[in-house]
């Protein structure tokens, strides 16, 4: 069975059963790295510059797949370190572990490449290795070892459906939530500050600040639902919200920056979101979603 994000477990339905969210909020944890992990990288600098190089290696392998390659390769990746520890940095080792952890997420998102393609993209810049098959075989089963085969991960992806179930959408507002969410939860997993939150509270933080941002006059009835739900906790989720405002805001600034210097105008909001500016939802215009106001950039307390 293919592999989905948003439908992690085998038996896990579009429409959730309360049977099947409970065994996600139970389980969740299993597949994060340990706190101590988190601890580590916010501490020691060095580790935290290794993890970001090994970050790197995987986007470049899989600059031209889904995003969401990506993003479980990454994952496959802090799983590992967390329970290895990290490498010394030694140039054709850390290539290895970031080809075999690519390799892995190829394969369980079912995505179409061939042994060539590998072989090209290791070749990508300076000083490129070649590693024979058999080589990153015997890897990947050292890093499927360590996860102990939990290949399935649960991700924040995996309970936007439960969420945005709750929430009552109509289909443009959901999608352009998810698709919103989705950008930053994708977004915000090369910084380790969000390590420290589960998934669940990652992907209910997302949802919470797209919601602000997109649909500020909705935002009210979407905290409440979040905070009256007996899975989550509302201050762990707070304060979860607090650092994705921050990733935000440097995304914000760095758009500022790049478009600024270009004398090109600032659009926060990608094309798919600005071709629906003239669509009516729930008694809000979407064309509030273009506008980026001041505070948006300032930390909300609740």
């Amino acid at each position: 069975m293919e592999f989905d994000l948003e439908n992690p477990l085998e038996y896990f339905h579009d429409l959730p059963n309360s049977q099947d969210v409970s065994s996600l909020f139970l389980i969740e944890s299993d597949h994060i790295p340990p706190l101590n992990y988190f601890q580590n990288l916010k501490s020691n600098e060095f580790d935290a510059s290794v993890r970001t190089d090994f970050i790197s290696l995987i986007s470049q392998l899989s600059c031209n797949f889904d995003p969401f390659v990506t993003y479980l390769a990454i994952n496959y990746l802090d799983r590992f370190l967390a329970n290895q520890g990290i490498l010394q940095p030694k140039p054709w080792a850390n290539k290895l572990l970031a080809v075999t952890c690519f390799s892995l997420a190829v394969k369980m998102l079912k995505t179409e490449y061939s042994a060539t393609d590998v072989q090209a993209l290791m070749n990508h810049g300076d000083g490129g290795f070649i590693f024979e098959t058999q080589t990153i075989k015997r890897m990947e089963a050292l890093v499927l070892g360590a996860l102990q085969w939990r290949m399935r991960s649960i991700t924040p992806f995996s309970f936007i459906p439960y969420f945005t179930n709750l929430f009552m959408l109509d289909d443009i507002t959901l999608k352009v939530l998810k698709d919103r969410a989705s950008e930053i939860i994708l977004k915000s997993q090369k910084d380790v500050k969000v390590m420290e939150f589960k998934p669940s509270i990652v992907a209910a933080s997302s949802l919470l600040y797209s919601s602000h941002e997109l649909f500020p006059f909705q935002y009210p009835c979407f905290l409440g639902i979040i905070s009256n739900c007996s899975y989550v906790n509302k201050e762990s989720v707070m304060e979860c919200y607090n650092v994705i405002q921050d990733i935000a805001k440097e995304e914000y600034e760095s758009m500022f920056n790049v478009h600024s210097s270009s004398g090109t105008p600032v659009n926060v909001l990608d094309e798919n979101f600005l071709s629906l500016e003239s669509e009516k939802t729930n008694g809000t215009n979407v064309a509030h979603t273009t506008m980026i106001q001041e505070k948006h950039f300032k930390r909300r307390k609740i």
